[in-house]
């Protein structure tokens, strides 16, 4: 141990962490282990680091068992802290280019089409607007021009909400199910790191959805044209 021994009430004003917190840390062995010396216990660079990365794990959102899951593979040796810092930054950047914005009515009419009396109360009400004084918060602006064109060739607005809403809840079903099967550990990459499926999965994954959902489509307006269904469409 170096001249930069410290207690744990020392390395408790070092860090601005509680005591509680510290021993709570070590019996998640999230620190390694301090050195004794008769009866006290010293700590050094390695403990204020670790307490240091704790901290930015958590900033970054992950839960006390997530970061000492992650400690464990890195005391390990299965992986780096850095390694993971980059698989986090590419986990974390976007998939859609859909950012979401906020517009005065202007621009909210160019997204949207024209202001109508009663129109932003219904946009409001299928959730893809929200009144901010006088702005207007866009969460998905993407979404909102495609509820537009739809409308524009007689598609009603709940028709459009109701097929979002069902759109997100089985594609939020299959990312969750392909991010489990992709990505859980061993999992389909014969031992290859993360980094090149992360890089491939993104173009890949939107193109197999583009396709697959396409072929969908067709079978099933081939059973309705087969059926005589289509007879039954009003024009």
């Amino acid at each position: 141990m170096s001249e930069h021994a410290l207690t744990i009430d020392e390395l408790a004003a070092a860090t601005g962490l509680p005591s509680r917190t510290i021993r709570f840390y070590q019996s998640k062995r999230l620190l390694p282990k301090p050195e004794l010396r008769g009866r006290v216990a010293y700590y050094g660079p390695e403990h204020l680091d670790r307490l240091k990365l704790v901290a930015e794990l958590q900033d970054r959102g992950l839960q006390i068992k997530a970061i000492c899951e992650l400690m464990e593979r890195v005391d390990h040796g299965e992986l780096s802290v850095q390694e993971w810092l980059g698989l986090d930054e590419q986990l974390k950047e976007p998939w859609a280019n859909d950012q979401p914005r906020l517009v005065d009515a202007q621009g909210l009419a160019t997204v949207a089409g024209e202001l109508k009396p009663g129109r932003v109360t219904e946009l409001t009400r299928v959730g893809l607007i929200e009144r901010r004084g006088e702005m207007f918060f866009v969460p998905s602006p993407a979404l909102l021009a495609l509820t537009a064109r739809l409308e524009a060739v007689g598609v009603e607005l709940d028709v459009v909400a109701d097929a979002a809403r069902l759109l997100r809840r089985r594609m939020g079903k299959a990312a969750r199910e392909l991010a489990e099967l992709f990505l859980k550990p061993g999992r389909g990459r014969g031992g290859q790191t993360l980094g090149p499926l992360l890089r491939e999965l993104r173009p890949t994954a939107l193109e197999a959805t583009r396709l697959i959902f396409a072929q969908e489509m067709e079978r099933v307006l081939r059973e309705w044209i087969d059926s005589g269904r289509t007879a039954k469409v009003s024009r």
